[in-house]
Order: C-alpha cells, then sequence, then structure tokens
C-alpha cells in the first residue's frame, strides 16, 4: 500500500522494517503546490535554490531618490522629511556595503522620526536590522525586527528576516512561529517564505527527532503489525523450527511465546537461554537471532546489531541462521543509514554468497530496489524469489507491481494490459493473499478506478477483518473518490479501534484534522503516532507535521486570529 512520499504501494510495516517512514513533505511545498496547482511557476530544483537565497529587500529603497542632496536654498529639514532622508541616505551606503554607515544613518532615522509614524519606524527598524544581518550580527538582528513588528504586527519581511536570524542561533521554534507567521501575513502565496518554511519544519524536526530517539522507550508494536512483519518471510529458521521439549524456560520458552504470538515475552526468555552456560544452552544462536530480531521491532537497535552482528559472524554457525540474520541485518541498516543504502545492499549480497538457495534475500532486496528507484534490478530480485517460493503469493504480487512501475514509467499500455491480467491471475491462485488486493486496490487507485479499488479493499477486508492498515487506505480512498471526509474519518477511526497501535492511522488522522482546521485535535493526535514510532526517520516525520500545528496554533493566538482564517485550501 502507498505511503505517499515514497510513491511505493508496498504496506507500510514492510517499508518502515526496511527504511522507516519517509521524511514528510513540508508545508512549505504544500503550500507550494496550492499555488503552482492554481497557474504557479513549476518548482524545479533551480527555482527552489533561487528562492532559498533571495535576499531579503530593503523598504523605501529607490534608485531614484537614492543619493539625491538636499538643494542648497531648500528650507532645513525636519521630522519625518529628515528622518526620510537619512533613510534613503543609508540604502544608499547598503547598497555599495558600507553597512556601518548605513546603520548610522538609520540610527539617525529612528531618533528624528515621530513616534506616531508606526510604519515609518518600522521600516527604518527593518533596513537596520538588514544592515546587522549583513554583519551576522543575530543579537542585533532580532532586537531591531522585533521593534519593526512591534510597529507593524504583520510586517511580513521582519517577521522573515527574524525567522532567519533565530535560526542562525539555532532556535527553530521561534524560527519557525516567524515564518508560520509571515506565511498566514502572505496568505501562503510568497514562494521565497514557503521554502523557508519548509526547511526551518525540517531542521526542527530532525532537531525533536534525534532527541526523542535518545530516550525513547522500547515500545512493541501491535501484533498485526509483527504478524504481517512474520508472514514476509517464506523461511525463517525459528518459524520453521520444532521443538520437541516442552521445558518453559530459556529458548524453548521464547519459542512457544513466538509460536502463540505472546511476543512480549521472548526477549527476557531468549536472555535466560543466553545466561545458561554452554554445556546447558542448545539454542544460543538461535536465542541470539530471535532476540536480536525483536530488539530491532522495539526500537533498540544498538543491542539489535549485537545480537545479529554475533551470529553473523559465526562462520560456524547454521547457514539459514546467518543468512536470515543478514537479511534483519540490511533491514536495520537502511532504518539507521538511510542516506547510505551501499551498507544495506553489502549486507543482502554476503548473504547470497552464504545462501543463495533462500528466497527471502531477493525478496526483501528487491523491495529495496524498488524504493531506490532500480526496477530493473528490483524486477530480477523478485522473478529470483519466486522461483525459489512458488506458493508465495505475496512474491508474486511484489514481482508484478514492480512489473507494473516499470510498464506505467514506459508508458507502455499493452504491458499495463498484461500486468493487470497477471494480477487478477494471482487473486485466483491466491485468494487468502490480502497483500495482492491491497497492492491491486493501490494500482487502480492510481489508475482512478476508485470503484474497482474499492472492491478490492472490501475483499481484502473479508480474508483480514482486524487489519488496521486496510481501514486507512480505503478511509483515504473514500475521500480521494467521493470526497467524503465524514466515511474516510469513520473508517480510520475505526482502524484506531480494531489496533490502538496503528502509527499510520493517527498520523493519517492528524493530517486530515490539520485540513480541517482542527489543529488542537491534530496535535494528539500526532504526539499518539510519535508515541508508537520506530525509526528516527517516521518521528523526524511526525514532529514536522506537529511541529507545524503547533506553530499555526500559537501565531493564530497571538495574532488574534480563528484558526479556521489561517487554513490553505489544498
Amino acid at each position: 500500500m502507498t505511503t505517499g512520499s515514497t510513491g511505493s504501494t508496498f504496506p507500510k510495516w514492510q517499508l518502515a522494517l526496511l527504511i522507516g517512514t519517509p521524511v514528510a513533505i513540508g508545508l512549505g511545498y504544500l503550500y507550494w503546490r496550492k499555488s503552482a496547482d492554481q497557474g504557479g511557476d513549476k518548482l524545479t530544483k533551480k527555482r527552489l535554490a533561487d528562492l532559498k537565497d533571495k535576499t531579503i529587500s530593503l523598504d523605501g529603497d529607490t534608485s531614484e531618490g537614492a543619493g539625491k542632496q538636499q538643494a542648497a536654498d531648500a528650507k532645513p529639514l525636519t521630522g519625518r522629511d529628515l528622518a526620510n532622508k537619512h533613510k534613503t541616505d543609508g540604502n544608499a551606503h547598503f547598497r555599495v556595503g558600507k553597512y556601518d554607515l548605513a546603520i548610522r544613518e538609520y540610527d539617525a532615522a529612528i531618533e528624528h522620526c515621530p513616534t506616531y509614524e508606526a510604519t515609518d519606524r518600522a521600516t527604518y527598524y527593518q533596513n537596520r536590522a538588514a544592515a546587522y544581518e549583513q554583519l551576522q550580527n543575530w543579537a542585533a538582528v532580532i532586537k531591531d525586527c522585533t521593534s519593526a513588528i512591534e510597529c507593524n504586527p504583520a510586517y511580513a519581511k521582519a517577521l522573515v528576516r527574524r525567522a532567519k536570524a533565530y535560526e542562525q542561533q539555532q532556535d527553530l521554534s521561534r524560527a519557525l512561529e516567524d515564518i508560520t507567521a509571515a506565511c498566514i501575513v502572505d496568505r501562503f502565496q510568497n514562494k521565497a517564505t514557503l521554502v523557508s518554511a519548509d526547511r526551518i519544519l525540517r531542521e526542527l524536526g530532525q532537531q525533536h527527532g534525534r532527541e526523542a530517539m535518545k530516550s525513547k522507550k522500547p515500545t512493541y508494536p501491535s501484533k498485526q503489525f509483527l504478524k504481517s512483519y512474520f508472514s514476509s518471510f517464506n523461511n525463517d529458521p525459528i518459524g520453521k523450527l520444532v521443538v520437541a521439549s516442552t521445558e518453559q524456560k530459556g529458548f524453548i520458552k521464547a519459542k512457544a511465546l513466538f509460536d502463540s504470538a505472546e511476543y512480549e515475552g521472548i526477549v527476557a526468555a531468549c536472555t535466560e537461554e543466553l545466561e545458561k552456560s554452554e554445556s546447558e544452552s542448545e539454542y544460543k544462536l538461535e536465542a541470539l537471532l530471535l532476540r536480536g530480531t525483536f530488539y530491532n521491532l522495539i526500537a533498540c537497535y544498538e543491542e539489535a546489531k549485537q545480537d545479529l552482528d554475533a551470529v553473523i559472524e559465526l562462520e560456524t554457525a547454521d547457514k539459514r541462521l546467518r543468512s536470515n540474520a543478514l537479511i534483519k541485518r540490511a533491514s536495520l541498516a537502511m532504518q539507521t543509514e538511510p542516506d547510505s543504502p551501499g551498507e544495506c545492499f553489502k549486507y543482502f549480497a554476503r548473504a547470497e554468497t552464504i545462501d543463495s538457495t533462500n528466497g527471502d534475500i531477493f525478496h526483501h532486496r528487491g523491495q529495496v530496489y524498488i524504493l531506490t528507484d532500480r526496477m530493473d534490478d528490483a524486477i530480477a530480485d523478485f522473478e529470483r524469489a519466486y522461483q525459489l517460493c512458488p506458493t508465495s503469493g505475496i512474491i508474486a504480487t511484489h514481482l508484478c507491481y514492480a512489473s507494473y512501475r516499470q510498464a506505467a514509467q514506459n508508458r507502455d499500455e499493452s504491458a499495463i494490459g498484461r500486468i493487470r491480467k497477471r494480477f487478477n491471475e494471482i487473486l485466483d491462485q491466491y485468494a487468502d493473499c490480502v497483500e495482492c488486493y491491497s497492492i491491486l486496490a493501490q494500482v487502480l487507485t492510481e489508475e482512478q478506478k476508485f470503484d474497482e479499488a474499492d472492491s478490492c479493499f472490501a475483499r481484502a477486508l473479508k480474508v483480514e477483518p482486524d487489519n488496521a492498515q486496510i481501514y486507512v487506505h480505503r478511509g483515504l480512498l473514500q475521500l480521494q473518490w467521493k470526497g467524503d471526509i465524514d466515511e474516510g474519518v469513520k473508517l480510520i477511526k475505526k482502524a484506531i479501534q480494531i489496533d490502538g497501535k496503528c502509527e499510520f492511522a493517527y498520523e493519517t488522522l492528524g493530517t486530515i484534522e490539520v485540513q480541517r482546521g482542527n489543529l488542537v485535535e491534530a496535535i494528539k493526535l500526532f504526539e499518539r503516532a510519535i508515541e508508537l514510532a520506530r525509526t528516527e526517520m517516521s518521528l523526524v516525520h511526525l514532529y514536522s507535521l506537529k511541529d507545524a500545528a503547533v506553530a499555526q496554533v500559537d501565531v493564530a493566538k497571538n495574532m488574534g486570529l480563528s484558526i479556521s482564517n489561517i487554513q490553505p485550501n489544498f
């Protein structure tokens, strides 16, 4: 199923374990998209760079008036006229890089400007802040912008400049609040401001995500999540292991808990096994592999690395244990180092060297190839995985989906037709494979065949009525198809009722509430999703959403606005 910014239709649980939730596209992009859809310029990478680096201009600066001298026979200037002359002279000094002289002229302009001329005074403070900015005196920039805003609370240029100064001082929360206020003042139409908002949101989300990850308590995913995760392994050596003993200690106990889906006692039971002496412990490697797997699932990544590496590095260990550990180590590398996929592929290559008959290697690597847009490689791996595991409906579906993506990229309509036929064959062959229904539903949604997509989701829920993810995606379909917010929200709330640990449902519902103007409720939903998040990437994404909502609430309060009046219409 889709996750949004990746464009992939793989289920969220698979993507989360491979690379973590993709970073959210920030508010700046969303606001830009609104204006672009209404006829704005295309937002290219070059255009983004141009907007990001654009200098905030001076106010009241015209080349015609700059540098003009007072006529010798004119009356001496006083009050506002004298202040304006000092401002003009200051602007002239600014243009040639004489910032200290410009500041002196702006000082004089402020001194001579009547206090009741609030708009003029705001301009002088803002221009002096611009000079201080060139000298990188950020404290002075903040002070002068604050004075300008006190004179003119809706002064977008001063808000943007102060946001930049706060950003330079790493006071990102205040920077976000100022840039959000500027967006509101400009009615979300200033492209440069929107790009700044997007950048600050990302920086603040990264800061909050890193901090939260350090203190995050281990949290077990829902049983549905874990069921889906383990179903992605056709050759799980722990799942296939048959234990004759009925002893309820150590690994024997862990295996019994695993088989009965009572997962929360597994780490402790494996630890008990590993604390036994060598002569007493029969399943040390199995215990390391299983404990490492669950450490990964509950986001104890350093502990997971240690356990999995211990299995991998023991060359005398069963190759099935080592290759399984390497697949999970590859997944872990993508979760913790998403910008370095090379490390992930190294683990897959090593697993292939150790056990080339393990179809799970090619299945999971194929998914990473999809995410890194290497479609030919993905198809080749899925084909190999399916040859090794010909009874797997999940692999057949993923192979079909990768082929569909390639055909869509090539705009090969005849290939798309053949692939659609293959999807239907897979449905007949693997009628109990919920994955096939849900992925085909997403393909149909992309093709805007909404009625057929909804039918697929309905069939998926008959196979797996407790799958919260499907309820969320079906809810999103109602929004896209019929614009039926009430029905969409109802289905997503049903997902939360079924699975109180469905992070995706909280995140999606929170995003809907933002667009409905229910920001306080949205913040609560994002906070719940944050509690359930497993990776730093996911936390960054969720904090970006929450921080944006918090900033809008705070700005609305400070500016005396109704929240409903500041929401852009998407």
